[in-house]
């Protein structure tokens, strides 16, 4: 069956190819390319835009092979994309100027947004998303809480993907790679009707091989399927009228991410054990892509046996994870007239999920869990958007949204020995553990949102934007722990609403065509909500609270040298209020020695500067550039534990805040053999920094430089391309995590990767 859908997705992805995409700079002009960008729900030109964005365009996508927006972090400064390796389908923890997090529940909200097409996606999980069909990607930095509403304090990724064309046509790309790793994708554009234009994709992604080594299993583990159909159809019944519908179908087969232990000589599982890392670079196997977990095999419970699938693939070294996702995306685009747009879009995303876990990353089964679950959510904007070419201009709206999800967790736990006092006991350690926990949870949210702009001189523009956000959240719990419970008196679920509003105040001056100064107050919003990984009954009740930034900054946007040099900067102060952690602490109370607590214990300013540079030197060589600093501190950050003692962590670095980050990235081309050739390299360098809250040294990073670099050589409607992924082969953890004292775990970035890739472009 597999075959079979092998072939059925050769076949389409073979009829489908693609339209080039422009270049990035103007090269017979000799001047760069202007860059558009939507990131205030409107086009404008990057460089008017009064806040920091960076932007790349589909060919600058394309150029850097991207699999998925982890290849993107490269594009702004003080950016971190990664992927946890907390569950199947990818845990995106994107953080922007040290602010975001990482955690695989889905009660936490997002602190950077990712939107698609117009469509926020509500879950981490998810949210790293396919380098596919990609016009162009937007990262728009600091809190964006006016138009694009709450869990945005960080900033938000805006993708949008390519139109259909009306016009017989299309792009096919395929591929190889090491890791026993192929791939073809295509985009196939034709027109029904003069008014009906329509767009098929297909995608096949295999990876036969993990990038991880299996010790304990003695195979290779982190192997993916991944499978995406979509259709796309846009309709302009009038002049003034464009109807679009888009359907995209994903699927993913994996391993189930691996997890290196990195477990310190003071912690439980290395003194009762003996899983000790040699010192704090390195991985119990003293390797960081030498996994050991896998070992034991839960006990037959009902929750595993509901899944044969799932059941025969453990026993298949570790093909135990899957990732589904359907999106329906519907909008509609009328002009009204010549001042005024409307604009409506539907969208409704769905996750389904399952995948066995280990944990503790040992050859025992100490902690593991199963985790099937579902996500769901439906959301519908309304905007209108008035600019007549006057003085003023604005554009505003109604955002309606809904959520739910469902997660039935089994952990499995194996150390009771250490839970009861008595470690080594061999009447303990032969107990496993088995405790349900289901987590339900509902989101309801709706808001009110405009900005303005006045320009009250040829010079001097001033925005005004405000958004009122209402939400409300329940939480269901059934297992362990249950929120209802007629006996003890519980009669109905927690809920509990909260309420923001967030304004945006800007000004700019344009010194002439070519320099614009610009100063911006911003406030970003994330909203408070129940714990989703509960150990009683008081935290499944207990909710906490929405936390807020405020953003002042100032910049500078400019183009010099006759449009061949672009720089702009950005000096930025941002005061964190009511910051939430997720704070893992030691219990006593719990089966699992463990549990995770949120609450808002912190305050703290972040500040820095941001500089980006885009030159096009001659007709051969163009040139990106950014670097960013960053200064973040708490402010205050004090809790009380389980034990009831005051801890102070107030002297604790941000996670995923280096200091310093920059990228340079150049390409050189030349024309030979009566086609175009290019070489592309960049360099990508990450300070250092830790990968959790509570500082851990084993689970520092140490400074990065990653290296990427492609040639390239295209000739009518063929390119061909030899590419290379981080060649320095740097192996920083991409997250990090201890466990109450018991022990730390760990990711991986992938190593060095490379592979050549053919496209083929056709028009009529």
């Amino acid at each position: 069956m597999k075959t079979q859908r092998s072939i059925m997705f050769a076949a389409i992805a073979a009829a489908s190819v693609g339209l080039s995409a422009p270049t990035v700079v103007n090269a017979q002009a000799g001047v760069l390319e202007e860059i558009t960008v939507t990131a205030r729900k409107r086009e404008e030109s990057m460089q008017d835009v009064g806040l920091a964005v960076s932007a790349l365009s589909e060919t600058e996508i394309q150029r850097q092979f991207v699999r998925d927006i982890q290849d993107l972090a490269n594009i702004a400064p003080n950016v971190i994309i990664d992927d946890t390796g907390q569950g199947p389908g990818g845990t995106a923890a994107i953080y922007i100027r040290g602010v975001g997090i990482a955690d695989l529940e889905k009660n936490f909200d997002p602190a950077v947004g990712v939107s698609v097409d117009g469509v926020f996606i509500g879950s981490t999980a998810g949210a790293l998303m396919r380098g596919i069909d990609i016009a162009s990607v937007e990262v728009l930095r600091g809190p964006q809480g006016t138009l694009f509403g709450r869990n945005t304090v960080g900033g938000i990724i805006n993708i949008t993907r390519t139109q259909p064309t009306g016009e017989l046509g299309g792009r096919f790309r395929a591929g190889i790679e090491n890791y026993d790793t192929w791939y073809m994708d295509g985009v196939f554009n034709f027109a029904v009707t003069d008014e009906l234009a329509v767009k098929l994709t297909a995608s096949k992604r295999d990876q036969g091989e993990g990038y991880y080594d299996n010790v304990t299993r003695r195979g290779d583990q982190g192997r993916q399927d991944y499978e995406q159909l979509g259709a796309n159809f846009l309709w302009n019944p009038t002049d003034t009228l464009e109807l679009e519908y888009s359907y995209i179908r994903e699927r993913l087969d994996q391993d189930t991410p691996p997890l290196v232990n990195a477990t310190r000589p003071d912690q439980l599982f290395c003194t009762v054990y003996g899983y000790c890392s040699p010192n704090n670079d390195t991985t119990i196997t003293g390797d960081r892509r030498a996994v050991a977990g896998g070992g034991g095999e839960p006990p037959t419970a009902p929750a595993l046996e509901t899944n044969v699938t799932l059941r025969d693939q453990l026993n298949d070294n570790f093909m135990t994870a899957f990732f589904d996702t359907d999106t329906h995306i519907v909008e509609a685009r009328w002009d009204v007239n010549d001042a005024l747009k409307f604009d409506y879009i539907f969208g409704r995303w769905e996750s389904d999920e399952d995948s066995l876990q280990d944990w503790d990353g040992t050859p025992d089964l100490l902690y593991h869990t199963r985790r099937p679950g579902e996500w769901k959510q439906d959301s519908h904007e309304l905007r209108l958007t008035w600019d007549d070419g006057g003085a003023f201009s604005m554009v505003g709206g109604l955002f309606v949204w809904d959520s739910e999800y469902e997660s039935r967790m089994r952990s499995y736990i194996g150390f009771l020995d250490i839970i009861n006092g008595a470690p080594g006991d061999p009447t303990f350690t032969s107990l496993i553990a088995d405790i349900p926990q289901t987590t339900v949870q509902k989101t309801d949210s709706i808001a009110g949102f405009f900005e303005a702009d006045y320009r009250f001189t040829d010079k001097w523009t001033l925005t005004l934007g405000g958004r009122y956000t209402e939400d409300e959240k329940e939480s269901q719990q059934y297992g362990e722990v249950d929120t209802v419970n007629e006996a003890e008196g519980r009669t109905s679920h927690p809920q509990e609403k909260w309420d923001e509003f967030t304004p945006k105040v800007g000004l700019r001056y344009n010194v002439d065509d070519n320099i614009m100064l610009y100063g911006t107050y911003s406030r970003g919003y994330r909203a408070g909500g129940f714990n989703g990984r509960v150990a009683s009954v008081v935290e499944a009740f207990e909710p906490y609270d929405p936390e807020t930034i405020d953003n002042y900054e100032i910049g500078i946007k400019s183009e010099l040298l006759d449009r061949r040099l672009r720089l702009n900067a950005t000096i930025f102060n941002m005061d964190y209020k009511d910051k939430q952690e997720e704070l893992q602490l030691p219990s006593t109370e719990t089966d699992t020695g463990q549990k995770t607590v949120v609450a808002n214990p912190s305050t703290a300013t972040i500040q820095g500067i941001e500089l980006e540079a885009m030159a096009y030197v001659n007709e051969n060589l163009s040139i990106r550039a950014n670097l960013g600093y960053l200064d973040s501190s708490y402010d205050d950050f004090v809790f009380t534990d389980s034990e009831g003692t005051i801890v102070d962590f107030s002297n604790f670095e941000f996670r995923r805040a280096p200091e310093f980050t920059g990228t340079v990235d150049a390409t050189y081309e030349w024309d030979v053999a009566g086609g175009n050739a290019w070489a592309r390299a960049s360099y990508r360098y990450i300070g250092e920094h830790f990968t959790n809250a509570t500082n851990n040294e084993e689970l520092k990073n140490d400074s990065q430089g990653i290296v990427d670099a492609s040639i390239n050589y295209s000739i009518n409607n063929v390119q061909l391309s030899l590419f290379g992924r981080n060649l320095t082969d740097e192996d920083g953890y991409t997250h990090g995590y201890e466990v109450a004292g018991l022990w730390s775990y760990a990711s991986t970035r992938p190593p060095r990767t490379y592979g050549l890739e053919v496209v083929y472009n056709f028009n009529n």
